[in-house]
């Protein structure tokens, strides 16, 4: 779970993030092109979490596997319900939606490393 592809996924939402929060500010609703980078995280999001499945079968098992699997249904699932809540609003408060959810992307991946960091008994 700790790797370049954890690390690649939190710099590409922490730098879509900046630039949603950026639009919202300037008044301006996401764009076709804020969809489609949008959309490009969700498959970085969906090859990570691809990787952590795959490595739950593998020795290394986290200690809680049903909070790991709740962890990754989340990560998995919150760029696309966020960029489909940003379409329905097509306001700034779209950009804004778009810039908090990729904001919660690294927390969510952070707290994917600690929990798979520690391996049960």
């Amino acid at each position: 779970m700790n790797g370049p592809l954890s690390v690649t996924t939190i710099i590409a939402a922490l730098v879509l993030a900046v630039w949603y929060l950026l639009r919202s500010a300037l008044d301006r609703p996401p764009s076709r092109i804020d969809l489609i980078a949008a959309a490009a995280l969700s498959v970085l999001v969906a090859i990570l979490t691809v990787v952590a499945v795959v490595n739950l079968f593998g020795d290394s098992r986290p200690s809680d596997t049903a909070t790991f699997i709740g962890y990754l249904i989340t990560t998995f699932a919150f760029i696309p319900v966020g960029g489909y809540l940003a379409r329905l609003e097509p306001t700034r408060w779209g950009s804004l939606i778009l810039g908090i959810a990729c904001l919660v992307i690294p927390v969510l991946v952070l707290r994917l490393q600690q929990i798979a960091s520690v391996t049960g008994a």
